[in-house]
């Protein structure tokens, strides 16, 4: 299955996306400050918090990069002498442990959610869709709308494999009506043509056209797939 996953994860805008939480304490501080003492000891409870959110926010990362380290370590001999796994399945193994240790451990967190994301992935890989549209949901329900599109994203492909190629091509659509960072308008549009290629090749050629002559991946990758849909 062809996807959006893990190199987007682990990109400049990923690292943006993840940020601190924004209390309540903090956004009313000032109005705190106002009420004498109080305020005092109120500040210093909210330097406490902040800094153990900003401890455990890195904490959080750290274990996600660790985690994804293990998804991304080769089977077989390690060219620059790093973490390597002898099999496939050994690696699947280790790596679904680790993210669902990680998922468990920092429910609710935006780690927590993507360590979900991350085991809908190996699941799909593995071909066990039932559990990866499961993961892909629960993502879908409650992660950062970035990390939603990915899902959704997926969840749209695994539809489509299963027979379900209505509720594929809805998903898709909604996808292009709200791009976001990792799922633009065009990866979309271009995911949903390449699937309307064999049965409706002109409503595939519709929604490749716009995006031939664009400047770049996208329209490299539309012009491509505009060419490899069978002529009428």
């Amino acid at each position: 299955m062809a996807r959006i996953t893990r190199k987007e994860l682990k990109s400049d805008k990923f690292a943006q996306e993840v940020g601190l939480t924004v209390t309540f304490f903090e956004d009313h501080k000032e109005e705190i400050v106002r009420y004498g003492m109080i305020a005092a000891v109120v500040g210093l409870l909210v330097a406490g918090y902040v800094l153990y959110q900003r401890h455990e926010h890195g904490v959080r990362e750290e274990a996600l990069t660790k985690a994804i380290q293990v998804q991304e370590a080769p089977v077989g001999p390690s060219a620059n002498g790093g973490p390597s796994f002898p099999t496939q399945e050994v690696k699947d193994q280790e790596a679904l442990r680790v993210f669902t240790d990680l998922r468990n451990k920092y429910a609710g967190s935006e780690e927590g959610g993507i360590a979900e994301y991350y085991l809908g992935a190996i699941q799909a890989d593995q071909g066990k869709l039932a559990e990866a549209e499961k993961s892909f949901q629960e993502v879908a329900r409650k992660g950062d709308p970035n990390y939603v599109s990915l899902a959704r994203l997926s969840l749209a492909q695994i539809y489509f494999a299963d027979g379900r190629s209505d509720l594929g091509e809805k998903t898709l659509r909604e996808l292009m009506a709200k791009p976001t960072i990792f799922v633009s308008q065009g990866q979309a549009a271009i995911t949903l043509a390449r699937y309307l290629a064999l049965k409706k090749p002109a409503e595939a050629r519709k929604l490749l056209d716009p995006l031939r002559n664009l400047p770049g991946a996208v329209g490299q990758v539309a012009l491509q797939a505009y060419g490899e849909i069978a002529p009428q």
